[in-house]
């Protein structure tokens, strides 16, 4: 669990959501909620969900249009879900499959939204800077390193799979192991690739500074307000109703607990640790300046990266997934994945191998049926939707929001024609097919982990489930 830093002026409150996860323990301002819903309201624009989805879109359209009255209904606080709790990378890795989206319009228009995610990294990086929003925006890039042939044979599959694509040596490219020394002191590399799209950030400070950047240009956020039900022309929420020409759902996945959603995402719980600030002479001997996230190439990979305030933040080594798609404080904490994190921080960065770790949690994402996200907006109904981001959340957000807003305000742009606009896909299995398929993959790719470990060939039983993959 995460460690909140006791103190005598900060509420109950504000102390409970700082245990959510290290990001929030870390944000300087009181976590206290902002006031609920008063009642039945009427305003242009409602949007449900008070994560990065809901507020780059609330943002994108007060600057598009400052007459239109916004608001936000935010179950808890704004930063709770995954947008407080994710792996800090803001990276150009698509939140969709191309084998989905090459069916609109080919692999020109798959070309056109990669490159949409890696300009999308400076767009977040420019709002960063023009609203003064301290939240560790560092565009190091980002490097992918093998730990063992098999992994550094997908590497370059994965380059040359990025050439074809039209990726140039501009993009990404695989470094010598000095190279890679020089950058960072990592313990059992076999080879790596470095691409300079990639911005290291503190994501819960990211969003809570975007919401008071969305206040400032007029928008509306209630806390502590969960909708009931989206309906249109309304949300239905606890507190009352609020009616709106617009309606925008950007509830991730919660989606799942409203009327109709249940099946519409599965959520899946990612892992994280934190250790604690570590001293001048480890960094001396980490390196590890230039603060470029990491990511291993096993199938149950990890992700690392330094945080702005010289700790190491590390998650991954495999998902969880419980029966019926429940929400429990206890999902977030998962000892045998936390275990596994702390493995990969003591062997890959030696010279923190004596760290205190002082926080862990977890928190879900929402992974559609095809692993590729959707936003949408039907006119004739008002209905409006982004979601499905699958863990690329950091990039595709924004994208979304800036999209839904150039929908919404009948703006033409070259957004509005990339393949996830108006994408469907089809719902999950019901139970006990989704616990029974999550688990069986999960534990597929932990024994293919192991096995190549031991073996030092590739696993081949990873054949069985490849399909229902997600890319990198």
């Amino acid at each position: 669990m995460a460690i909140a830093t006791e103190s005598p002026t900060r509420s109950a409150i504000d102390q409970r959501y700082r245990q959510v996860s290290g990001w929030l323990d870390g944000v300087p301002e009181a976590l206290d909620p902002r006031s609920p819903l008063p009642g039945d309201a009427q305003f242009d624009v409602a949007i449900a969900g008070g994560g990065l989805t809901g507020l780059w879109t609330a943002y994108c359209l007060a600057k598009g249009d400052p007459r239109l009255r916004i608001v936000i209904c935010e179950r808890d606080i704004v930063g709770y879900g995954a947008s407080g709790r994710n792996g800090g990378f803001q990276s150009a890795g698509m939140a969709g499959e191309m084998r989905v989206f090459k069916q609109y319009g080919g692999m020109d228009n798959v070309r056109r939204a990669e490159r949409a995610f890696i300009d999308g990294i400076d767009w977040v990086g420019d709002v960063v800077a023009a609203e003064g929003i301290d939240c560790g925006w560092h565009k190091g890039g980002a490097l992918r390193i093998a730990t063992s042939p098999t992994q550094a044979a997908r590497v370059e599959a994965g380059v040359a799979g990025r050439r074809e694509r039209g990726f140039t040596e501009a993009d990404v490219w695989e470094i010598s192991l000095d190279e890679l020394q020089q950058r960072v002191r990592f313990h059992g590399a076999v080879s790596a690739t470095y691409t300079p799209h990639c911005a290291r950030i503190d994501p819960a400070r990211l969003t809570r500074g975007l919401a008071r950047a969305c206040e400032h240009l007029g928008v509306t956020i209630y806390e502590q307000t969960p909708v009931t039900a989206i309906e249109r022309g309304r949300l239905v929420c606890q507190q009352g109703t609020v009616q709106a020409d617009v309606i925008v759902r950007a509830t991730e996945a919660f989606t799942r607990d409203l009327p109709g959603g249940k099946r519409r995402y599965m959520r899946v719980y990612s892992h994280m640790l934190q250790t604690e600030v570590l001293p001048d002479h480890v960094w001396d001997e980490l390196g590890w300046d230039n603060c470029e996230p990491i990511a291993d190439q096993r199938y149950h990979f990890f992700y690392a990266q330094r945080t702005m305030d010289n700790r190491i933040a590390l998650g991954g080594r495999g998902t969880s997934y419980y029966f019926g798609d429940r929400i429990e404080d206890a999902n977030d904490h998962n000892e045998a994945i936390f275990a596994r994190i702390d493995e990969a921080l003591r062997r890959h960065f030696p010279a923190a191998k004596d760290a205190a770790i002082e926080h862990r949690w977890g928190g879900s994402f929402a992974a559609p049926r095809d692993w590729s996200m959707q936003v949408d907006f039907d006119r004739a109904t008002g209905m409006a939707m982004a979601g499905g981001f699958a863990g690329h959340g950091l990039t595709g957000t924004s994208i979304a929001g800036r999209t839904l807003a150039d929908l919404i305000l009948e703006r033409e742009s070259d957004l509005l024609t990339l393949p996830w606009v108006g994408h469907t896909c089809r719902k999950w299995e019901p139970e006990p097919l989704r616990a029974i398929a999550a688990k069986s993959i999960s534990a597929i790719l932990l024994s293919a982990d192991e096995a190549e470990e031991q073996s030092g060939q590739p696993a081949k039983r990873v054949r069985l489930v490849k399909r229902f993959m997600p890319g990198r």
